[in-house]
C-alpha cells in the first residue's frame, strides 16, 4: 500500500490512541499475574496484537473487546507453546517474551518474526538467560531470532549492555518470578525513560527490588504478580507526528488525550519543539502547537529514539542547522533509521548527512516525489507529514507498516484536513 500526499494546511484537534509501550507491558504483566486483569483503552495495533498472541501461547487467555482487553493470567505457571511463537514486527514483544520463556518448568519455546525481527539483535537477553540458570540460543548463531529458550531462571548475576532498553525491561519483568534472586549490572543503558515505565509498573504491582540508579538492580525471586485494572495512557510516540506537524507552515493543532504526568520519555518532544522555537501551549483541552520562528539546534535524542524520524523531518523546515545526536540505537530499530531517514529525506531535497550516532540537517527546500517507508511505521508516518507540508505529490511506499503502531494514522490526518490517500 502507498500513501499519496499533497500539501495541506493542518488544523483542528486530534485525540491520540493508547501507548504501545504501556499496552505491551500490560499484556505481559496481566499474563503473568494470577486472576483476571482488565486493560482499558489499549492500543489496537499490529504490535499489541502480537503481544497478545505471544503471551496467549504461554497459557494466558486474552479476550480483546472494544476498548478493554480482559486477561486471565497464568499465575506464573506457563504452558509450553504448541507452535513456534511468531511476534510479527514487535521487537518489544520478542525481547520481553524471551525471558518469559525462561520461566518454563519443562519444554522450550521457539521465537521468530518478520524479516525485520529476524535481523534485530537480542544477544544480551540470550546471555542473561544463560547466566541466570535458563538456556537460550539463536538458531543461526547471530544473536537474532529465530531463538530457542528453555527454563528455568534460578537466579544469580549477569551483566548486560543495553543498547536498547528492552533488554533490561525483559529481565525486570520476568526475574521476580524466578526461583532465586537476580543481580543485573548495566554498564550501558540507552532509552532510560522506557525503563522508568517498567519500574513504574513494577512499583504499582508491589514488586520488590533494590537498585543503584540505573547501574545495578537486585531483584528477589519467588515473587508473584497480582491482577489489576488500568487504563492505558495515550502514546507520546504517536503524538510526536501531530505535535511536530503543528509546528510546520501555517498549521495549528490541538493534540488531546496526553497525560503530562506519565513517565513516557517521548513527552520530551514538547521540549524539543520549544527549543526549536515552536509555540507550545498546554491547555485544559490538550497541547496546542503552532509554528514559530523555527531554528535549528542540537538535540540529544538518546532517551527518545522513536522521535528520530519525525524530528529529522521537522529539522528540514528550521532555519540553520539541526543536529540530532547521541542516539546510536536508532540504527537497530525496525530499520537503521539514521541511514533510512538520510536516504529518503534526501530524495525530497533535504541537505542531510549521517553521523555515527545521529543526523545533521540543514534547512531545505523539499519537493514531493516517490519515497520508501522501508516497512518501518515511524519512517512511513514521518514521510507522510513531510508530504503534507511540501509542494508536489509525495508517494510513500510500504505505507501499510503504519498499522504496526498507529492503524488510525491516515484517518486522523484526514480529520485535520490532510490530503492523504491510502492506495493499494
Amino acid at each position: 500500500m502507498n500513501f499519496v500526499c499533497r500539501k495541506s494546511r493542518l488544523h483542528g484537534a486530534v485525540t491520540i490512541p493508547g501507548s504501545k509501550s504501556h499496552t505491551i507491558r500490560a499484556v505481559a504483566f496481566a499474563s503473568l499475574a494470577s486472576g483476571e486483569s482488565r486493560i482499558e483503552a489499549p492500543l489496537e495495533s499490529g504490535d499489541a496484537r502480537s503481544a497478545a498472541t505471544a503471551f496467549g501461547a504461554f497459557g494466558a487467555r486474552i479476550e480483546r473487546r472494544p476498548d478493554v482487553w480482559i486477561v486471565q493470567g497464568t499465575g506464573g505457571e506457563l504452558s509450553v507453546p504448541e507452535n513456534v511463537v511468531d511476534v510479527g514486527n514487535s521487537g518489544t514483544t520478542v525481547n520481553i517474551a524471551l525471558a518469559t520463556a525462561a520461566l518454563l518448568r519443562k519444554g522450550m519455546a521457539v521465537f521468530t518474526g518478520d524479516h525485520q525481527i529476524r535481523r534485530r539483535p537480542a544477544g544480551p537477553v540470550i546471555s542473561a538467560i544463560n547466566d541466570l540458570g535458563g538456556w537460550a540460543e539463536a538458531a543461526r548463531g547471530n544473536g537474532c531470532p529465530p531463538i530457542v529458550v528453555r527454563g528455568r531462571l534460578r537466579g544469580g548475576a549477569t551483566t548486560m549492555e543495553c543498547k536498547t532498553s528492552q533488554y533490561l525491561t525483559s529481565l525486570l519483568i520476568n526475574a521476580p518470578l524466578g526461583d532465586g534472586g537476580a543481580t543485573i549490572r548495566v554498564p550501558l543503558l540507552h532509552e532510560v525513560p522506557y525503563v522508568e515505565i517498567t519500574l513504574d509498573w513494577l512499583a504499582r504491582l508491589g514488586i520488590k527490588l533494590e537498585r543503584d540508579g540505573m547501574k545495578e538492580f537486585r531483584v528477589p525471586g519467588g515473587q508473584r504478580y497480582k491482577a489489576f485494572t488500568r487504563r492505558i495512557p495515550a502514546d507520546f510516540s504517536s503524538a510526536t507526528f501531530f505535535l511536530c506537524a503543528g509546528a510546520i507552515g501555517d498549521n495549528e493543532l490541538l493534540v488531546q488525550g496526553l497525560d503530562l504526568n506519565d513517565v513516557q520519555g517521548d513527552k520530551a518532544v514538547l521540549d524539543y519543539l520549544r527549543a526549536m522555537g515552536a509555540r507550545v501551549e498546554v491547555t485544559p483541552d490538550g497541547v496546542r502547537v503552532r509554528p514559530g520562528n523555527l531554528k535549528g539546534c542540537r538535540l540529544d535524542l538518546n532517551a527518545t529514539p522513536d522521535a528520530v524520524p519525525m524530528m529529522a523531518t521537522l529539522a528540514c523546515f528550521a532555519q540553520g542547522t539541526t543536529t540530532l545526536a547521541n542516539v546510536p540505537q536508532a540504527r537497530i530499530k525496525e530499520t537503521d533509521r539514521i541511514a533510512v531517514m538520510r536516504e529518503e529525506l534526501a530524495k525530497l531535497g533535504a541537505r542531510i548527512k549521517e553521523l555515527p550516532d545521529g543526523l545533521v540537517i540543514e534547512q531545505s527546500k523539499l519537493t514531493g516525489t516517490e519515497v520508501s517507508g522501508h516497512g518501518d511505521h515511524r519512517v512511513v508516518m514521518s514521510l507522510a507529514v513531510a508530504g503534507c507540508s511540501i509542494p508536489g505529490q509525495t508517494v510513500i511506499h510500504t505505507a501499510e507498516a503504519a498499522a504496526v503502531t498507529f492503524p488510525a494514522f491516515a484517518d486522523l490526518m484526514r480529520r485535520i484536513d490532510a490530503q492523504i490517500q491510502a492506495v493499494e
